[in-house]
């Protein structure tokens, strides 16, 4: 007869322990999380000739223009001490920064739809990185990438100093702005990179929205001057129109003329209305927040010496708006009355680089909501993985 024998009771296993979730925010950052995904972004542009090529290019053109405006302004006695290195300096900046805002879209409005399309956003989204820093982290690696480019300028830029006698903070502020323009830049291409699935579209919409900080700032600054005219009250010293128009030119017997101060209306545009459309413009930043020529406030005798500083005098006289006192005496007297009114001499550039921030927090705040998972809704032929 056999025997059954009892088994002993076995505790039930405990159930395995769920997976880790993202127990972090969206917003959540943490140096190591950016980093990583930089590291990733730099290895990846390291690995390609074009952005090697796109650097030496870059350094030929702006040490072709500044050997070519070395040779033009050389030999000019009138810019006086300091000026050719003034002039120079003035016109590096100025290609440093034209050139800047062209390369600097490339290296971003591909960042997101690139490697969504490529099937390597995914895997990125469901690590325990945060949507904010997959995106810091490719902003940080394109901006590393732009700077590449002002750093391989510096060469130029130092020439100029030398040869302008301008003082190294005042220079160091210049550069500092010419990275924050690039980073304002490169955060637009990655906003736009996230919104559109197709990297062109994306290339295409980043370049729009720095030719309208550019050339259509100035654009549609022209033609707000129309909505400005309005009649003015100025004073002019010269000959009243009643004396004027009583002169009789067939005859020597008319009598003499004498300038004296009279009121007229004149219609002219109030530009103090819409100076800040130029505010935000990356040229009128950079050169508003330039070092100063030290001959500058001498207006009497010297005028701007370079493009940026012409760009700072023009801003400024537009923000002072129309004149009230007008010299028409033109009849040989030479000493005039109409004393030339002072230069507006407070910064436009904190305007325009608070109005930069905003565009450029508003490019990273939709790339950050745009990597955030779940996904609800994504365009027509749109690659997740």
């Amino acid at each position: 007869m056999s025997t059954v024998t009892e088994q002993p009771s076995v505790p039930a296993s405990e159930p395995a322990p769920a997976p880790a979730t993202r127990e972090r925010g969206t917003w959540a950052l943490s140096w190591h999380g950016v980093s990583t995904v930089a590291k990733l972004e730099l290895r990846q542009r390291l690995r390609s000739t074009k952005w090697y090529v796109g650097l030496a290019l870059f350094f030929a053109i702006v040490g072709l223009v500044t050997v070519l405006t070395s040779v033009t302004v050389g030999n000019e006695s009138f810019l006086g001490d300091g000026g050719f290195g003034r002039v120079v300096f003035d016109v590096v900046v100025f290609f440093i920064l034209l050139l800047g805002i062209v390369v600097a879209p490339t290296l971003s409005s591909s960042a997101i739809n690139g490697d969504r399309n490529a099937g390597t956003l995914a895997i990125l989204q469901v690590t325990l990185l945060t949507p904010a820093e997959i995106a810091v982290g490719k902003l940080l690696a394109a901006w590393t990438a732009a700077l590449a480019f002002l750093v391989v300028s510096l060469p130029f830029l130092i020439w100029g100093v030398v040869q302008g006698g301008l003082s190294i903070a005042a220079v160091l502020v210049t550069i500092a702005l010419l990275a924050f323009v690039l980073a304002v830049v490169v955060a637009l291409g990655l906003g736009f990179s996230s919104l559109v699935p197709k990297t062109s579209s994306s290339a295409v919409l980043t370049y729009l929205g720095v030719a309208s900080l550019t050339v259509i700032s100035l654009i549609v600054f022209g033609l707000s001057l129309a909505l400005t005219v309005s009649p003015t009250t100025v004073n002019i010293w010269g000959v009243p129109p009643e004396v004027e128009n009583a002169w009789d030119w067939e005859t020597d017997d008319n009598p003499n003329f004498q300038c004296e101060w009279y009121e007229d209306e004149w219609t002219q545009p109030h530009t103090e209305r819409t100076w800040w459309l130029l505010a935000a413009n990356p040229f009128v930043v950079v050169a508003d927040a330039m070092p100063e020529d030290p001959r500058e406030p001498d207006q009497e005798y010297y005028g701007p010496t370079g493009i940026m500083s012409a760009i700072r005098a023009g801003v400024r006289e537009v923000r002072m708006g129309p004149t009230l006192e007008q010299d028409q005496c033109y009849y040989g007297n030479l000493s005039s009355p109409v004393e030339p009114r002072d230069p507006d001499r407070s910064p436009v550039w904190p305007w325009g680089v608070g109005a930069l921030t905003l565009l450029g927090g508003a490019g990273l705040w939709v790339a950050v909501r745009r990597l955030s998972i779940p996904v609800r809704k994504l365009p027509r032929g749109t690659r997740v993985a």
